[in-house]
């Protein structure tokens, strides 16, 4: 088998598996509304230099990004929460936030299916 077979191979199993976790983030996004994220981002951090020089990597690094600002949000609108006052400006920022990453998992997803890296 030629060197570049197996190149390909290594590629296309890597965008798979990258596949595979944006599915595991929507879901553990949805139906706990991304507590349960934060295994799926291990795996991320895991599988993220393996995939090194292909555009895997970005896509890698985008999920683990989404993941961080989405819990820097939530965690803002917890803080309003906790004042009373901000208990509107709070549902307002998790609202955004919700809309947010799931568009973050969604262009992802279609942008691996289609070959492209994501903006890092």
């Amino acid at each position: 088998m030629s060197q570049q077979l197996v190149l390909d191979r290594n590629v296309e199993d890597a965008k798979q598996f990258a596949r595979i976790l944006y599915i595991a983030h929507a879901l553990t996004f949805f139906f706990s509304v991304g507590t349960l994220s934060i295994l799926v981002l291990i795996v991320n951090y895991v599988k993220r230099p393996d995939t090194h020089g292909t555009i895997v990597y970005s896509h890698h690094t985008w999920m683990i990004r989404s993941f961080w600002w989405y819990l820097v949000w939530m965690v803002a609108g917890g803080v309003l929460w906790v004042t009373l006052i901000g208990i509107p400006i709070a549902m307002v920022i998790w609202a955004l936030a919700w809309l947010w990453m799931a568009y973050r998992i969604i262009r992802g997803f279609l942008d691996l299916n289609s070959n492209k890296p994501m903006p890092v």
